[in-house]
């Protein structure tokens, strides 16, 4: 289930890009469109169908592969695009905010892109979105950094330990939330 999720969004992605010349604006529609679909098909907004909005991400990012367009480049509009569709149907904004930035990084690092940058990218795009649909922008950066960390953790080694760096060293993100986050 999971691995068609991310082929499927891997496939939208790739496939939207090629009919258009706005890769970015291709990339948030079909992002936003995958996870409105996927999370209204289960008929339940439950932790488990917001979960797969981590796996959309992570297919959207890989989709990116062969274009001129870096993981990192495209990090908030997937990021913010998720949490648009999510909070479209009425789904935990926070909780896709964690799951969407840690699939973001995931796939950059599948990809081979840059994930440091592309995680401050992602939690700095997080952030943003929650004041457009009227989440708490500090609950929101708590479950992004969180879920930027999750994701540092399950890469491990060096490619871990530079994500945190990065957290650690963006001036866009809120100190004491990264710092209490990383301890």
């Amino acid at each position: 289930m999971i691995d068609k999720i991310i082929t499927e969004a891997k496939n939208a992605v790739v496939a939207a890009i090629e009919g258009t010349g706005d890769v970015i604006m291709a990339l948030e529609n079909t992002v936003k469109g995958l996870v409105v679909s996927t999370v209204k098909g289960a008929g339940e907004v439950t932790e488990e169908t917001v979960g797969t909005v981590a796996h959309v991400a992570k297919g959207a990012i890989l989709g990116l592969a062969g274009t001129a367009t870096s993981a990192e480049g495209a990090a908030a509009a997937v990021v913010s695009s998720a949490v648009k569709g999510v909070s479209e149907v009425g789904g935990n904004v926070t909780e896709a905010i964690g799951g969407a930035v840690s699939g973001t990084i995931h796939g950059a690092a599948e990809m081979g892109g840059d994930v440091a940058k592309t995680a401050v990218e992602a939690v700095t795009g997080a952030i943003k979105v929650a004041g457009d649909v009227g989440a708490d922008a500090a609950d929101a950066a708590r479950h992004a950094l969180t879920g930027a960390i999750k994701a540092a953790d399950e890469i491990g080694g060096e490619v871990g330990e530079s994500i945190k760096d990065a957290l650690k060293g963006a001036a866009s993100l809120p100190k004491e939330i990264v710092h209490s986050l990383l301890k």
